[in-house]
């Protein structure tokens, strides 16, 4: 059996690091890190198996893989000292506050041959992979547009609210990191990036409205939205092709089946009743969706292969921080 420690069970830990390291066979979630009265006894109902420790307790055992899903600015002092440890280590995404923080992570992991890896389970939603099945039946690709929007009116006592730098906090680089990395995934490098973000709410610290456009080495230009306060929610994704198109709306189930208390181990996981549309003006077919299987990254793992190169979040931070800059100084930023 591989022995897991989790530090933290706020979202990350709890719906989707702890459920899935517990459904994958061959995974033993054996100790949990959170200081939290109410998280711990949710951690102990839901893995009564599990031990509630400290940080400190938990890099004492005798561990096979550490994950590190606790708040943002700590991604790179855990990860540390899981290498330090000899221990594998995955970390939650934004990788780090960095691109620099995540390449000397990069750097470390490589130099003591230890295993590291980032969690970017949004590469197995199901409207992802279906794009990724459709994507060569329009053509050649021109355009790519893909958005979270969401309607969160009232700011929320949550860190990633918090505008310290540290913090990491903001849609860019929590839900930018999905975007962005989804892009990559598809399209390749990036040439160019261009950005627009706002605070919209009253008292927002931190982006609430964010637009980044990317030009991509292969000419494709990806058009990327994040929006807290969005009263009408626009299309998950949009592909626009030489011989056509592809278009789906709504967000992939299994966030909330996990929180719902549902497993992947459980019949029917990920599958969905909604679909896409492909084609040309009216004249398009309806696309069902791919069953959505972030269980995959997992698996991966316990299989001894690593499911997200850890260098490819170095450059999705790379591209979030120009994109930052571009914000700042309110012009195109070349890569």
């Amino acid at each position: 059996m591989t022995r897991v420690g989790l530090l933290g069970y706020g979202i990350a830990g709890r719906v989707f690091h702890a459920p899935l390291i517990s459904s994958t066979d061959g995974m033993d979630l054996v100790a949990i890190v959170t200081a939290n009265p109410e998280r711990q006894a949710q951690a102990r109902a839901a893995h009564p198996d599990a031990k509630i420790v400290t940080a400190d307790e938990l890099f004492e055992l005798d561990l096979d893989l550490i994950v590190v899903g606790t708040p943002n600015k700590t991604h790179v002092e855990y990860a540390k000292r899981a290498i330090d440890k000899g221990v594998a280590v995955v970390v939650d995404k934004p990788f780090a506050p960095s691109s620099a923080e995540a390449a000397e992570l990069v750097a470390a992991a490589q130099a003591a041959q230890v295993p590291l890896t980032v969690f970017q389970n949004r590469r197995w939603d199901s409207d992802f992979l279906t794009l990724r099945k459709i994507i060569g039946q329009v053509g050649e690709v021109r355009r790519f547009e893909s958005r979270y929007d969401r309607w969160v009116p009232e700011i929320w006592d949550n860190w990633r609210e918090f505008g310290a730098p540290e913090e990491a906090g903001g849609l860019l680089y929590d839900l930018g990191a999905h975007l962005v990395d989804q892009a990559l995934q598809l399209f390749g490098p990036v040439r160019n990036v261009y950005a627009e973000l706002d605070r919209r709410r009253p008292g927002a610290q931190v982006d609430d409205d964010v637009f980044v456009a990317l030009t991509h080495e292969n000419g494709v230009r990806s058009h990327l939205w994040a929006n807290a306060h969005a009263a009408n929610l626009g299309p998950r994704f949009r592909l626009l092709g030489s011989e056509g198109a592809f278009e789906i709306s709504g967000l992939d189930e299994q966030e909330d089946a996990l929180d719902a208390g549902r497993r992947p181990t459980d019949p029917g996981w990920g599958e969905e009743s909604r679909t896409g549309r492909l084609g040309i003006l009216d004249d398009t077919t309806e696309i069902a969706v791919e069953p959505g299987a972030y269980q995959t990254f997992y698996a991966e793992l316990q299989a001894g292969r690593i499911p997200v190169d850890p260098a490819g979040a170095v450059d999705a931070l790379r591209v979030i921080e120009a994109a930052f800059l571009s914000a700042r100084e309110n012009r195109v930023v070349s890569l």
